[in-house]
Parts: structure tokens; C-alpha cells; sequence
């Protein structure tokens, strides 16, 4: 027997494209455009018709750059990189957001269906491990709209689900068996904080229930011989100056509610970006203290799997 069947990996979303039910999700998705309830804002705008909501987003999804990525957690980089593809705009806009460029000022070009399938299939034939959607949460129908001509191009990869963490429900059920990886930030867990920075008093909320929801749906993380991810959960937790982000009751979440084996990244590298420098303490750096204890209250809640890459950077290439 071949002694890597075992790591032999086939995404989910192949056996719904085969069953024909990847084009019944894309019409769907497409037809709650029309009243757009894709993410918690629940704007009700006509974005089929061309109108914006929250998010900026018409019909069209707008694609700020695409490339091979280095700078993720370990298991979604191996040797190949992670495949991102980063998405203009977002449905959550935290003011100190680090991409503040393709968040807030709209950075990037809008993208049809076919020039999106074609951006997935590049990047697995640039040896990609993954295809890495960033802040889909707004864009979830145009993803499932591309994603069957990509299967006709060949794609065959693991699908990353890079979100904020402000999803519906709905919305996430309607991707069961689409994505193997979810990603998503655990920003906040105060939602006089959530509301402050980024206009959003139900965040906690509903990122604990979009959280189980995708563990539910793709369990815990889990890797392959060579420590690449194929399937699970991982998630992000940004360090926030003078303790904002609720870290202690984060991982507490995580550990009781989620999964004690959840995989972590207890993410260091928060800077003043934006328009943060108006509001203290996010005017400055986190410390090396304030990371630490970061570090050390995760385990104490009893999570094991922390992520080993220290300061990387997010970096986008146009």
C-alpha cells in the first residue's frame, strides 16, 4: 500500500460539486443579493441591482491583490504558501484595522466570476497549499458563483474561510461542505468595545455562535504528514493594547465551550493603523508583557495547540 494514502486528501466542496449541489448553493447565495442578509449588518439592499450596503459591495466582489502568502500560521504555509486572496472592503471595519487601505479606502478592482476562478487555480498551480479567502463574510455568494468553473479548471485544494468573524449563521450553513478550513479572528469579547471600534454590539455574540458553528461543521484541526492543514478549525486572537480584546474570556470560550484542542494563533503584531492613533490605548503597541500574558493565559485556560510564528506581518502584493 501507498504509505501516504492515508494523507490522500479530497475537499468537500468536489462531492457537492458532483452532486450538483455547489451551483443550487451559488443560487441561492445569489438570490439573498437581492435583500442582502449575507452577514449580521442584514443591510436588505439590492446589491443584484448594483446597491451598497455596510460593506461597500455591489454585485461584483472587488479584489485587492492575490499571491502565494508566507507570513500565515505554519500549518496553512508548509512549503508552498498559502494561496490568499484578499478581498476589498468588509462588513466589520474596526477602525485600527492593519489592511486599513483594503477595508476602509477600497483598494482593488472589481472581479467577475470567471477572473476569481481563475485567481484559484493560478495559485494551486504556483504550488499553493490552500486557496486563502480574506474577509469573505460580504463576498460568500460571488465565492460560491466562482467556485464551480474553478472545479472545471482543476482545483482540487483546501478552501480557507479568512473571516473577521461577523457571520450569519445562514449564511454559514450555506457553506457546509464548501470550506474544509475555518479561520476566523476572535476580536472582542465586550460589546460596549465591539461597539466602539468597529460600530458592532453583537460581535461577541456572534462570533461565539459563528465559532461553533464552524467547528461543528469542520471540527478540530487537523493536519497531514507534512503538518499542512486539510480540514478544522483555526483561530485568530490579536492582542490588543491595555487588555481590550478580552483574551482571558476568549480562550476560556474556546477551551470550554469550542475545543480544548482548538489550534490558536495568539497573534502580537497589533500597531496603530488607521484611525486608531484618536483612540487610547489603541495609539500605541502592544509590549512584550502584554503578549506574554497573552501566551500564558491561553494555557492556563487549558488550550495546547498555539501557534509558533512569532511577528508575522500580513503582506499583500498588487
Amino acid at each position: 500500500m501507498d504509505p501516504d494514502r492515508k494523507d490522500r486528501f479530497r475537499p468537500a466542496y468536489l462531492d457537492l460539486y458532483e452532486k450538483g449541489a455547489l451551483i443550487e448553493r451559488g443560487a441561492e447565495a445569489q438570490s439573498r443579493l437581492e435583500c442582502c442578509r449575507l452577514c449580521p449588518r442584514e443591510c436588505r439592499v439590492n446589491r443584484q441591482a448594483g446597491e451598497k450596503g455596510f460593506c461597500r459591495t455591489g454585485l461584483k466582489a472587488m479584489v485587492s491583490s492575490y499571491s502565494p502568502h508566507f507570513g500565515e500560521e505554519d500549518p496553512l504555509v508548509g512549503t508552498g504558501g498559502s494561496g490568499t486572496i484578499f478581498f476589498t472592503h468588509c462588513n466589520l471595519l474596526c477602525l485600527f484595522c492593519q489592511n486599513f487601505e483594503i477595508s476602509h479606502l477600497g483598494e482593488g478592482r472589481e472581479t467577475d466570476p470567471a477572473q476569481l476562478a481563475r485567481m484559484m487555480v493560478h495559485l494551486q498551480d504556483l504550488g499553493c497549499h490552500n486557496i486563502n479567502f480574506v474577509s469573505p463574510s460580504h463576498v460568500a455568494a460571488q465565492v460560491l458563483a466562482a467556485l464551480p468553473l474553478a472545479v472545471e479548471g482543476g482545483l482540487k485544494i483546501p478552501l480557507v474561510y479568512n473571516t473577521g468573524g461577523y457571520d450569519s449563521l445562514d449564511t454559514l450553513r450555506l457553506l457546509e461542505g464548501v470550506f474544509d478550513i475555518y479561520m476566523p479572528d476572535l476580536k472582542f469579547m465586550d460589546g460596549e468595545v465591539s461597539h466602539r471600534y468597529c460600530v458592532a454590539r453583537d460581535y461577541p455574540e456572534k462570533v461565539r455562535a459563528a465559532i461553533r458553528e464552524m467547528h461543528r461543521q469542520a471540527g478540530d484541526l487537523v493536519l497531514d504528514h507534512r503538518f499542512v492543514a486539510q480540514r478544522g478549525l483555526l483561530v485568530r486572537h490579536l492582542v490588543l493594547p491595555g487588555g481590550l480584546a478580552g483574551t482571558r474570556e476568549a480562550m476560556r470560550f474556546l477551551a470550554r465551550e469550542v475545543s480544548p484542542d482548538t489550534y490558536v494563533n495568539i497573534m502580537d503584531q497589533y500597531r496603530p493603523c488607521g484611525e486608531a492613533a484618536d483612540y487610547p490605548p489603541l495609539n500605541r503597541r502592544i509590549n512584550a508583557k502584554e503578549y506574554e500574558e497573552g501566551l500564558n493565559i491561553a494555557r492556563e485556560e487549558g488550550l495546547h495547540r498555539l501557534d509558533q510564528r512569532r511577528g508575522s506581518r500580513m503582506i499583500r502584493f498588487i
